[in-house]
């Protein structure tokens, strides 16, 4: 029997060739190199390749009994060249090839732990541990891979094996494509037909935090390079949970969550009770199938498995929506996680019924985009096969008559290219709409005025929105720094949009006032009084707006931080829904002032001089409408129309203008305090 031995290393007397199987389908052949011991059991080490069969000298015994070699010191695991180690995990009966299969109980140690001691138990009865324990040595080794200092078995059993699959020597501390394609390789090499799922979680993990790693030297990759390391990515993961799939008479299922990727098998066999499968679901998608029916056709085993696979973020990366190509140029935008669902080890794949997935949408939904089901076809997103059965703001059910990768894509236009003198005159107009803000703020709150005018509700208005046209510049002028946190970004959208309701509800409460006060004209002309307390006001006035907030997080919680922080899309009628209701009950309470006012010019006894001013105030309420509530109703109406957005700038920033006008420099006892005031002011500077 040919052997071969590294140079510098003695040839024993008496060579005993090593088996130990990979995990694999009963009765299945695999070739196993192992290393002999030596002094130091992590380095100097022979290195045989021999089939199992002539190794053990055994061509006349079905079943391997590893109790009939004779083991000597330490061992190092290989399966055609690659590493190998002992399951740590209960492995399947019958299976290496063997009765009873044997792994190690305690788990593998690592480097800095030394030699340490770990029970052998072997799988019969269904019973994991039936046949005791076997105390060995094992040891981790620098370079990932680990010795065992092995001995014989009491009983006709045999060591199990499995590919230990682990980065090259050097990849660890610097990850390169190299590394990545040397990993695919290892799994495509792989023929253990089952695994362990602590083995498959450990592989999948290694593959995505290396991809993970290299995705940003994938940046200036082709789209070809980008698609065909999504293929061998998407293969490798397929296969890896392939390996979870075991025979079952009734039904079994196998789940777990990684950072990067969510699993759900479900197994059906021959004696299943189920009429229907429970839905397979992950975090932001699940899938309905009908596999009760794959089941039945598949008429020698009766039985079928499904794996469905959630990737979270960094498939999109490899798999861009920009693959999804189209006639029209549309901005791409992925809607869902992309996932993935087959029927491995099933004969009859071809499905009883359409197969349908519900996908979350993880970003921001655009009522004017166009939603398409899609699959992965080789270096493309094609929509064949697929469509969509039913789509809301937050999520979308997709019903497909074919299984593959899946996700959900949103085409939207192109946005305008920003105009710098856009935003410089938005930026002096908000700049000089607080100026003018702050000056009615000061008037209204230090100069004197009319026994009956009531500017509590005025004063509140010019706070509010102040407050909002402040942090909203602000907002804009830092927005790249504050996107970076949603959550910050989130809370400024839900202030933005309290400041700016409560801004109107302070004027629907200053038109209540103006129509109580115009109903009660020849009382208020005899008897000067308050309507409503103070802080009866302050309580509708910004309780109500902060109602309609807090009702609109708990309906629709991911309804704020859009792109430049303000309310959603999908939300946004949480805010101008409010905002026409006001704007409406505005409209009637004017109609019932003017006629109020009309029936007032009736009566004798109406005292002239006060229906004279309340005939003013009414014209001014009547503008401050206006000005505040028609810019509103304008942002509806702008479509990517340039002049309107002009428009709507203007009257939306220039509203603290309006309002300083409107009640402080057309009335005329405001203005004598003013001149008043630059007399004194004059007056000052010449005596200094």
């Amino acid at each position: 029997m040919a052997s071969s031995f590294h140079k510098g290393f003695i040839r024993a007397p008496t060579i005993f060739f090593v088996m130990l199987y990979v995990v694999t389908s009963i009765r299945q052949q695999e070739t196993i190199t192992v290393a002999y011991p030596s002094l130091d059991p992590c380095s100097n080490y022979t290195v045989l390749d021999e089939p199992w069969r002539a190794s053990r000298n055994q061509s006349s015994v079905y079943y391997m009994c590893d109790g009939c070699v004779t083991w000597s010191g330490w061992y190092r695991l290989f399966i055609n060249s690659l590493n190998a180690q002992i399951p740590d995990t209960c492995i399947v009966q019958y299976s290496c090839g063997t009765d009873i299969p044997l792994w190690i109980r305690g788990g593998h140690p690592r480097v800095q732990d030394g030699v340490v001691t770990r029970d052998v138990c072997g799988h019969w009865n269904n019973d994991c541990c039936y046949n005791g324990s076997y105390p060995i040595k094992v040891k981790a080794c620098p370079g990932n891979y680990y010795v065992y200092e092995l001995i014989s078995p009491t009983k006709c059993s045999a060591y199990c094996a499995v590919k230990n699959i682990t980065l090259p020597e050097g990849c660890t501390e610097q990850t390169t494509l190299k590394c990545l394609q040397n990993l695919l390789e290892q799994i495509e090499n792989i023929t253990a037909q089952e695994l362990p799922v602590n083995t498959v979680v450990d592989i999948l993990n290694t593959v995505f935090n290396t991809t993970e790693k290299i995705l940003e030297s994938l940046s200036t990759a082709s789209p070809a390079e980008l698609a065909s390391y999504g293929n061998r990515v998407l293969k490798a993961s397929e296969k890896l949970i392939s390996t979870l799939v075991k025979p079952t008479a009734t039904n079994d299922s196998v789940s777990f969550t990684l950072a990067a990727l969510d699993v759900e098998v479900f197994m059906v066999g021959p004696n299943v009770t189920l009429e229907k499968i429970p839905q397979l679901e992950t975090t932001n998608s699940s899938v309905d199938i009908d596999l009760i029916g794959i089941a039945k056709n598949n008429n020698k085993t009766r039985s079928a498995a499904v794996a469905f696979m959630s990737y979270v973020t960094m498939m999109e990366k490899l798999l861009k929506p920009d693959f999804f190509k189209t006639l029209n140029n549309t901005i791409k935008t992925m809607m869902s996680t992309v996932i993935s669902a087959t029927l491995p080890k099933t004969t009859n794949t071809t499905l009883t019924k359409p197969v349908n997935f519900t996908f979350r949408h993880i970003r921001e939904f655009d009522p004017s985009g166009s939603l398409s089901c899609v699959y992965w076809n080789i270096s493309e997103w094609i929509v064949d096969g697929c469509s969509v059965l039913k789509t809301n703001s937050s999520y979308t059910v997709c019903s497909c008559v074919h299984l593959s990768t899946f996700a959900l894509i949103m085409q939207t236009s192109r946005p305008r290219e920003s105009d710098p003198l856009l935003e410089l005159l938005n930026l002096v107009c908000v700049i000089v709409g607080l100026v003018f803000f702050s000056l009615a703020l000061l008037t209204f709150a230090l100069c004197q005025w009319s026994p009956g005018v009531n500017n509590e509700a005025r004063i509140n208005i010019c706070i509010s929105l102040l407050l909002a046209h402040l942090l909203f510049l602000l907002t804009q002028q830092f927005l790249s720094l504050i996107r970076r946190q949603q959550v910050l970004c989130a809370v400024i959208s839900g202030l933005l949009h309290f400041l700016f309701l409560s801004g109107f509800v302070w004027m629907f409460i200053e038109g209540v006032l103006l129509f109580i006060c115009v109903k009660n004209l020849s009382q208020i002309s005899s008897k000067k009084r308050k309507v409503l307390s103070t802080g009866f006001l302050c309580v509708i006035g910004y309780v109500v707006a902060l109602v309609v907030v807090c009702v609109s997080v708990g309906l629709v919680p991911d309804g704020y931080g859009s792109e430049h922080c303000w309310i959603k899309l999908d939300n946004v009628w949480s805010f101008l829904g409010p905002v026409c209701v006001i704007l409406a009950l505005n409209m009637i309470l004017f109609v019932c002032i003017i006629i109020w006012l009309n029936l007032s010019l009736t009566k004798l006894n109406a005292d002239v001089s006060q229906l004279k001013k309340n005939k003013v105030m009414v014209f001014k309420t009547l503008a401050q409408f206006v000005v505040l509530g028609c810019p509103w109703i304008l942002g509806f109406f702008i479509n990517g129309s340039k002049e309107l957005e002009i428009i709507f700038l203007i009257l939306n920033s220039q509203q603290g203008t309006f309002i300083f006008l409107i009640y402080c420099v057309l009335n005329n006892e405001v203005r004598q305090q003013y001149r008043k005031f630059f007399r004194c002011l004059c007056c000052g500077h010449k005596k200094d």
